[in-house]
């Protein structure tokens, strides 16, 4: 009895030692600070699922976190979409505020547009955006149904889109990607397909119906394109991920609907690093999961809570070119990011 008692007593006294590191490099954090600036007594990474039951991983790379929420400069209220730009700023889309964010590197608050409504430059629930190599931001206007895009300060340039399912017509866009020579990808779920444009809107081809076939899709959430004109399609509700060419044609799929290692719910948001890995944002199993090109498993991190690495529906993932993973963890209002 008197062991246990003991045991216990340890447990408490390493519960609150921990807490108290945890708290500082949050408060860190939010002061725009690294986690490198953080006292290296910090450094282990520890996540507490359930009290007394506690996983330690010195090796988690979570680096820092900002925002919370609001509807103040720098606050969110669940955000959906992120894209670095090329020279290394963070695009937010602040989908429940109806307007775009953005700030540097490390999270410093810079400027932002937008506001409800569906006049030029205004937004309806928009929740994909993606950077063209020459900075020229698109955004998916959602409950809008069009794709607008901006210079990289948020000047209004131009759209196009209108409800429906033609050609350049949408169903609740969902995401948007630029692939090589600043050509356009929609992910349009409510229509079950991928559409591809030119940088100014032409219209140059789409694919998909519904289904659960090879090229098929039930609600297609994050669209990415890699270097090599390699095109990554989240098909949310056939959880997986599928791979295409650049004008649409299937290459491979993987995954199917569960919590282990490579399987998803609803996966959302999808980028792909320096290194040609595929970052997955698993939203319903509140993590984030890593692969190769191909699909073959690499690593996760996620836990239930609300420190760093723990996420709740994370719905966007973008990677800078110097690998630090950024992710929108959305129904805790705020943005994660992570040095691999």
């Amino acid at each position: 009895m008197k062991r246990r008692i003991l045991m216990l007593l340890i447990a408490a006294s390493l519960i609150v030692s921990i807490l108290g590191v945890s708290g500082g490099a949050r408060r860190a954090a939010q002061a725009g600070q690294s986690e490198s600036d953080i006292d290296a007594a910090a450094s282990p990474v520890v996540q507490v699922f359930l009290p007394g039951i506690m996983q330690f991983d010195a090796n988690l790379p979570a680096r820092g976190q900002w925002g919370d929420y609001g509807a103040g400069d720098g606050q969110f209220i669940r955000p959906r979409g992120l894209a670095v730009s090329p020279d290394g700023r963070l695009y937010v889309v602040d989908t429940e505020n109806h307007r775009v964010q953005y700030f540097t590197a490390a999270g410093v608050y810079l400027d932002q547009w937008g506001s409800e409504g569906a006049q030029d430059g205004r937004f309806r629930n928009p929740r994909g955006v993606a950077v063209a190599p020459n900075g020229t931001v698109h955004v998916a206007d959602t409950e809008n149904d069009r794709l607008q895009y901006f210079s990289a300060g948020g000047a209004y340039l131009g759209q196009w889109g209108a409800p429906g399912w033609g050609p350049s017509q949408f169903s609740g866009p969902e995401d948007v990607a630029v692939g090589l020579g600043g050509c356009v990808y929609v992910s349009d779920p409510g229509n079950n397909r991928v559409q591809h444009f030119s940088a100014s809107g032409l219209f140059l081809g789409e694919w998909g119906t519904y289904g659960a076939g090879d090229g098929q899709f039930k609600g297609p959430a994050g669209v990415t394109a890699s270097p090599d004109s390699t095109v990554y399609v989240t098909d949310a509700y056939n959880h997986r991920v599928q791979r295409f060419t650049a004008t649409g044609i299937f290459i491979h799929a993987w995954g199917t609907n569960g919590a282990g290692d490579g399987q998803f719910d609803r996966p959302a948001g999808i980028a792909v690093g320096p290194d040609g890995s595929v970052y997955v944002a698993d939203a319903g199993n509140d993590r984030v999961q890593r692969f190769t090109a191909y699909g073959d498993y690499l690593g996760q991190w996620d836990s239930i809570g609300v420190g760093y690495g723990t996420f709740d529906n994370p719905h966007a993932i973008a990677v800078s070119s110097d690998g630090v993973v950024y992710v929108a963890d959305t129904y805790h209002s705020r943005i994660q990011y992570f040095k691999p």
